[in-house]
């Protein structure tokens, strides 16, 4: 065997032997610098340097160079798959490697090419791996917290040990299809400044957008300042970069970017887990809606239980307040009258409430909504006797835009208004001929149409009418259409007047003392034996509401807790009048004299601070007021000094 085959079957041992020996670590700089010992007998030489193939065109053949006083051989290196690289033997002495040096270098690179190959090729695993094992981790830190902010900084130091980076960013997709300012930012930046630019303002936009990985190996030769967003990366100093697109399904929701100042600091390795590194931020991102969108669902139907266990309360308070349980109802007549209108409230069928003014016709026809199917609808009540004639109309159906003067919006009329609940129409024996008319097409054919329109309507009411006056006689004098009146009063119910319920008026007066007496502040008043009796014998023209007023005046009127009947204010037995001489009176007083409400207030306050000497606290006292109270009525009454 000839001495160089010799020397190079020596020198491929020796590689092979350092080969096995970096398994664990291999290392191809390591390598080449442990190897020159063995290289020494073959081509004397005073340093080895490995340079890795780059995307440049690498020489195929050896080539000697005179650098200064050093010579250096380069020998190009190939594996089995291709170019990896160049080795260069220095030698500090010119002309050290001549000619004659070549065929033994080809040799060389023809037994060095496989193994240093080979060592690349365990190191780029050995790299992938601990990569993987990164992104492992990558999972397990996302995993940890449904909110990113607050585990991104923890994510880019872990990142770091296999990533070096200066600056580690997500920039979102805004709902303008911009890419958003960002609080994700790992890096020496203070923080994202950056203009909101679009895909379309880098220069590797649409790569993006095709959800590829872009890497740039050199920023200042492969970005276009012609960009705005290319501009502004190179004005920061930025030269390597990774930019990996956020894909949510088939969108794109933002980027996730590493940068670096220097160029060639990433490689495909690097790309590859950048792009892991993302598929991660995007799951972690996905959370983070979803649990930010379950946080807004769980908040939205926390306040619908609220609302809707508010509704209940307030339904039940309304049923409680205005249901058939909460009437009095010991007389037998009117008994006899609540149980007709419990019999027909559950039906949708039209009722006519007849009986005198103040005997309860709307405090009825609320029970009877409440205790219907028609219950979470609507309760609208209208007193036809209130209404301007001119405006009977509109306020029922409603008007159009420009139907009449003064018209300059769509108005909608109570037949709207009370959709899937009751209309309450009360007097009803004081509509015009022409509102009748219309009336009765509305319970005929349930349409209707606004003041100035063509569109047919849909009523959708349950129709309660009531009236104080004699219907029957106004249809037999022709002054009230009788086809109306038969469709009015297909379940008739009349409400006895309160002299006819013997039985409730002390109920009645003592419920209405509780409620009114809570309301000013008179808790413990009540009405003394000849009050009451009074109460049994007057005549109660004005019925219930007559009732309930004349226990508001006693409220005010009396100067202890005990109302006597002349606090009452009924027939014979005036209020008297504080602070006045009583003046006898004459025959012809028989006729009872009711003042005012206020005015019997004004001069219950007058005469408090008569008793009280002018001292307004004492006279709050006697009044059963707070100071406040006393001191709002002072005002009203111009009584301030």
């Amino acid at each position: 065997m000839l001495r160089a085959d010799l020397d190079l079957t020596t020198l491929h041992a020796a590689a092979v032997d350092l080969a096995r020996s970096m398994r664990g670590e291999p290392d191809v700089l390591r390598f080449v610098e442990r190897l020159s010992p063995h290289l020494q007998a073959m081509i004397p030489h005073d340093g080895l340097l490995f340079i890795p193939a780059d995307n440049t065109q690498s020489p195929t053949v050896p080539d000697v160079q005179q650098v200064g006083l050093m010579s250096r051989l380069t020998l190009p290196l190939r594996g089995i798959v291709g170019p990896i690289g160049r080795l260069a033997i220095a030698k500090l002495a010119p002309d050290a490697h001549m000619e004659a040096h070549l065929p033994a270098g080809r040799r060389v690179a023809e037994v060095l090419g496989p193994v240093v190959e080979h060592i690349i090729l365990l190191q780029k695993e050995r790299d992938r791996s601990r990569r993987m094992a990164a992104l492992s981790e990558v999972s397990r830190i996302v995993a940890a917290s449904l909110d990113v902010g607050n585990i991104f900084e923890q994510l880019g130091r872990m990142v770091r040990g296999v990533l070096d980076f200066d600056l580690m960013i997500v920039h979102p997709v805004g709902p303008h299809g911009t890419l958003e300012r960002s609080t994700l930012l790992v890096g020496d930046a203070p923080a994202d400044t950056q203009p909101e630019y679009r895909f379309e303002d880098y220069s590797f936009g649409a790569r993006l957008i095709a959800k590829e990985v872009v890497r740039l190996g050199d920023g200042d030769r492969e970005l276009d300042p012609s960009f705005p967003g290319d501009r502004t990366a190179l004005e920061r100093g930025m030269r390597s970069l990774i930019v990996a697109p956020l894909v949510f399904g088939a969108t794109i929701g933002g980027v996730l970017a590493f940068a670096k100042r220097e160029p060639d600091c990433f490689d495909e390795g690097d790309t590859e887990l950048v792009s892991g590194i993302a598929s991660h931020v995007v799951v972690a991102l996905h959370h983070q809606r979803l649990a930010e969108e379950q946080k807004r669902l769980a908040a939205a139907e926390e306040c619908n239980r609220g609302l809707e266990h508010r509704v209940e309360r307030l339904r039940g308070a309304l049923v409680e307040r205005h249901g058939f349980h909460s009437i009095v109802d010991r007389a037998a007549a009117f008994r006899e009258a609540l149980d007709q209108a419990a019999l027909v409230a559950a039906q949708d069928t039209t009722v006519l409430l007849t009986g005198e003014s103040g005997t309860g016709k709307e405090l009825v026809a609320r029970a009877v909504h409440y205790a219907s199917r028609r219950a979470e609808g609507p309760f609208v009540a209208v007193n036809c006797a209130a209404l301007p004639e001119t405006l009977v109309e509109s306020e029922l159906f409603g008007h159009e835009r420009g139907a009449f003067t003064g018209a300059d919006r769509l108005k909608r009329g109570r037949f709207e208004l009370g959709a899937g609940g009751t209309l309450f129409l009360d007097e009803i024996g004081d509509l015009t001929p022409s509102v009748q008319g219309k009336l009765l097409r509305v319970l005929q054919e349930r349409q209707f149409e606004r003041v100035g329109g063509t569109t047919s309507l849909q009523a959708d009411v349950r129709l309660i009418t009531a009236t104080n006056r004699d219907l029957e006689h106004l249809v037999a004098a022709g002054t009230f259409p009788a086809d109306l009146y038969y469709r009015l009063a297909v379940f008739g119910i009349h409400l006895p007047a309160l002299r006819e319920r013997e039985g409730d008026i002390l109920v009645l007066a003592e419920h209405f003392l509780q409620t009114l007496g809570e309301r000013m502040g008179r808790r413990l008043s009540r009405l003394s034996d000849q009050a009451r009796q009074l109460l049994l014998t007057h005549t109660w023209p004005g019925n219930i509401r007559e009732l309930q007023n004349a226990i508001e005046r006693a409220l005010i009127a009396a100067d202890g807790h005990v109302i006597s009947p002349a606090h009452l204010g009924l027939g014979g037995h005036g209020v008297l009048t504080a602070g006045l001489p009583s003046a006898p009176q004459s025959a012809s007083a028989s006729v009872p004299t009711i003042q005012p409400l206020a005015e019997v207030e004004k001069q219950a306050v007058v005469d408090a601070l008569r008793r009280a000497k002018g001292n307004k606290a004492r006279a709050a006292a006697l009044l059963g007021l707070s100071r406040g109270a006393f001191y709002r009525r002072l005002e009203r009454f111009r009584l301030l000094a």
